[in-house]
């Protein structure tokens, strides 16, 4: 009887999650998600400024995307969202496809990134090398650094280009539009994001001050105010109230709507999807491995059930699918809000929908309140967003890695700058894929243990496949060059895997030997290249033309 048929399942965490669920936890989750939601009002306006579009769009989908990825995902505490990440993609897109097209890539890499999750392909994207993330990942963060400098010195630039060299020349060529007091807003912006942490730390002097009876409260409070809130919030007030001349929110967009957005269908043909392939797997991809990396992270630092890769990428599907409509950006999970999260004690999904709750509600209450916000304050949250994203130590250390591993993280580094991710991802598979081939192939030989006569017993060691079957050209030619009758026998106890091109190495070698009117004996075959040898008939072909049929194959 067949095998029965693997069904894909669809069970969001959130199932598993409210079995046993109490008060404490729901309190828990409550407070954490409304952490959550204030670290992210910040960031969601500013990740939609830098990727040219209006701060909504990025406030609706860390709304809509969050509240669908913590319903339907596959990990316990997973905040999704629009992504640092996607900055420099969005922006290539809009500025080369457009802005009704960003939404018809986004929904189509939703219906990619669901399909994915329903062919239980989550688990693939754990094989792209860690040097290869490292590489694209810090090329991202200097993307970043380089788009937010416009703003964060004041420069007069009517439009940022995509492409990295021809930034660096247009803002060269705008120095002299240079705004002192937005500059001012943007270092005291940075400086302020790194200090705030530490001067909250638990040893801290400041903490060791407030540290007495009656205090505590206070101490907890200051601790638990996210440092882009406290940027975002004094730095508009001290602009406001000086009136500074500075770019705001308000001055290049407008008022931010307070109403939820309406809903709208782009324009959908079949011809401009076809355009549209190559930022739709760019999406796709992106947003594959940056959720499952993030809740990967949320695995190492939470003590719960480790998330499901399959149900997460059909949630992110769903999410990337729905927010377009409502004129939103990609979104996929991020992992500074996550593992706030989790250091804020969240335990279940619910904190991702209180999380988008309390979004929801600053927005439609508050939203007013944004036109004042200095777009240098927000260029400097992203500064330090790029600083704290790339993993630039790897540098240092790659002085004790491989060349291999240098050679990927380097050009994958080198590749995200200079033209983009999708390229730069591409090559380095490829890249990644023929090291692996070559490094494999050389763990693979062919050792000649004795001869006697015309007998030669050769010993295979490793995997013989596509790449490695050029060492089989050494019996060959021992073959061809010894006496004749041979009787040649492959040990083959320590010859762990056999691929076709590997079974086709051996049949010309089998030739050779016929040629020379002599016996080929494999011996001592491993279940897997028994198994490839018996299918493809080799076995009783070796059979047949043996003189001592008593010989096992």
């Amino acid at each position: 009887m067949p095998a029965p048929v693997s069904l894909p399942s669809f069970r969001p965490r959130l199932i598993d999650d409210l079995r046993g669920y109490d008060r404490e936890r729901f309190g828990r989750d409550v407070g954490a998600g409304i952490t959550v939601g204030i670290v992210a009002l910040p960031l969601a306006m500013a990740f939609a400024i830098a990727s040219g579009l209006k701060p909504e769009a990025g406030l609706w989908t860390a709304i809509i995307a969050g509240a669908l990825i913590a319903l339907l995902g596959g990990s316990s505490v997973q905040i999704g969202g629009p992504a640092g990440a996607f900055i420099v993609i969005v922006y290539g897109i809009v500025e080369r496809y457009g802005l009704a097209n960003l939404l018809i890539s986004t929904a189509c890499a939703g219906v990619l990134l669901f399909t994915m999750g329903l062919l239980k392909l989550g688990r693939l994207v754990r094989y792209v090398p860690v040097s290869i993330v490292i590489g694209f990942t810090n090329g991202i963060a200097v993307l970043i650094a380089v788009s937010q400098i416009k703003d964060w010195l004041g420069l007069a630039i009517p439009k940022m280009p995509a492409d990295f060299f021809t930034q660096i020349k247009v803002i060269v060529q705008h120095l002299g539009s240079f705004n002192p007091a937005a500059f001012t807003l943007g270092v005291l912006c940075v400086v302020g994001l790194f200090i705030w942490p530490r001067l909250w730390g638990e040893k801290s002097p400041i903490q060791a001050a407030i540290d007495l009876p009656g205090l505590q409260g206070t101490a907890r409070l200051n601790k638990r105010v996210p440092a882009p809130i406290v940027a975002l919030v004094t730095l508009s007030l001290a602009a406001w109230w000086l009136k500074l001349p500075v770019e705001t929110i308000g001055s290049r967009f407008g008022s931010i709507p307070q109403g939820v957005p309406a809903f709208q269908l782009p324009e959908f043909s079949w011809e401009t999807v076809k355009q549209l392939v190559t930022p739709t797997l760019t999406i796709a991809l992106l947003g594959a491995i940056e959720s499952l990396l993030c809740a990967r992270v949320a695995d190492q630092v939470s003590n719960l059930p480790r998330h499901d890769p399959n149900q997460e990428l059909m949630a992110q599907g769903v999410a990337n699918f729905v927010v377009p409509f409502f004129g939103g950006m990609p979104a996929t999970g991020t992992i500074a809000r996550t593992v706030t999260n989790v250091r804020a004690g969240a335990s279940s999904p619910v904190a991702g929908i209180t999380h988008a709750v309390t979004l929801a509600l600053v927005v439609l209450l508050a939203a007013p309140l944004a036109l004042h916000v200095p777009l240098a304050v927000l260029a400097g949250i992203l500064l330090f967003v790029a600083w704290n994203m790339g993993e630039w130590r790897e540098f240092t250390h790659l002085r004790l890695y491989s060349t291999h591993y240098r050679l990927l993280m380097v050009g994958t580094f080198v590749l995200t700058v200079v033209f983009d991710l999708t390229v730069a991802v591409e090559v380095g598979l490829v890249a990644a894929c023929l090291l692996f081939i070559q490094k494999m192939s050389s763990l693979f030989r062919v050792e000649l243990v004795k001869q006697e006569g015309a007998m030669l017993l050769f010993r295979l060691y490793g995997s013989l496949f596509f790449g490695a079957v050029s060492r089989i050209d050494q019996v060959v030619q021992a073959v061809e060059n010894g006496p004749p009758r041979p009787v040649v026998v492959l040990d083959a106890l320590q010859l762990v895997h056999l691929d076709t091109s590997g079974l086709d190495s051996l049949r010309q070698l089998h030739k050779v030997v016929l040629l020379r009117e002599g016996t080929l004996h494999i011996e001592n075959l491993q279940a897997q290249p028994s198994e490839v040898i018996e299918r493809a008939g080799f076995g009783e072909e070796l059979r047949r033309n043996l003189q001592s049929p008593e010989v096992a194959v």
